[in-house]
């Protein structure tokens, strides 16, 4: 998962912008796209099973243990990742911190290249840095040179919670489609209200990253119906082999 910048400039009345935004924006993603796999994994599932049985029972024990695998799965794999990025913060914020006693000057003058480089003047830098300095080094250099706001690190137990429920309300939908319905209708309704989700959720994301939605729409709708395609030929091969 992209993870979000932290360098969130604020208006006169303490509200944030850009940042804050594209925060919020790549969680949303990460919601979408998690919603996404568990919409497709556990379709192609359900519906390979539905090749080699009608079995209801057969059906929804396996598409539940492929929702609570694929959301346990992807809960711990997010939170590890994060967790990383997180030690990863935590540790050149302590190193900041570090040459910051060390050599207030040379870190003086390198927040005011940085801010050189942003398109300021060597003087109007200078004096920029300076202020910024004497409110908050630690912060001036956490924002300008790393990119991370000290007050809003990453945090891994909201990753794995969100990505617990995003694989786990998109594989509800193809659990519950393949379950429900009287047995002469179970695949056909799988099939379609899998299309339309996996139609939504490229549109979202399209939509989310300013892209062509029609051609999210069809590379998602397109994927989606390949994978329970081939997973539905297999399941039919084995029911018919008797495996």
């Amino acid at each position: 998962m992209t993870q979000p910048t932290h360098d969130e400039p604020h208006d006169e009345a303490g509200e944030p912008h850009g940042g804050t935004l594209g925060s919020r924006l790549n969680w949303l993603r990460a919601a979408v796209l998690g919603a996404n796999d568990g919409i497709v994994s556990t379709a192609g599932l359900v519906v390979g099973v539905a090749g080699a049985t009608s079995d209801r029972a057969a059906l929804f024990t396996a598409g539940l243990a492929g929702l609570l695998a694929g959301s346990m799965s992807m809960a711990a794999g997010e939170y590890v990742s994060v967790s990383t990025q997180r030690d990863s913060e935590l540790a050149a914020l302590a190193t900041e911190k570090r040459e910051l006693k060390e050599q207030p000057e040379a870190e003086l003058e390198e927040l005011t290249e940085l801010l050189e480089r942003r398109g300021l003047s060597r003087e109007v830098a200078r004096e920029a840095a300076g202020q910024l300095t004497e409110r908050d080094a630690l912060r001036a250099h956490a924002s300008v040179e790393l990119g991370i706001d000290p007050d809003d690190l990453t945090n891994p137990w909201h990753a794995a919670w969100a990505s617990f429920l995003a694989f786990t309300a998109g594989a509800l939908l193809p659990l519950l489609a393949i379950v429900l319905p009287p047995a002469a209708w179970r695949l056909g309704v799988t099939v379609v209200s899998v299309l339309a989700a996996l139609a939504l959720t490229g549109w979202s994301s399209a939509r989310l990253g300013s892209s062509d939605p029609w051609r999210a729409v069809l590379r998602n709708t397109a994927g989606g119906a390949l994978a329970m395609a081939v997973t539905y030929a297999a399941g039919a091969l084995l029911g018919a082999a008797g495996v």
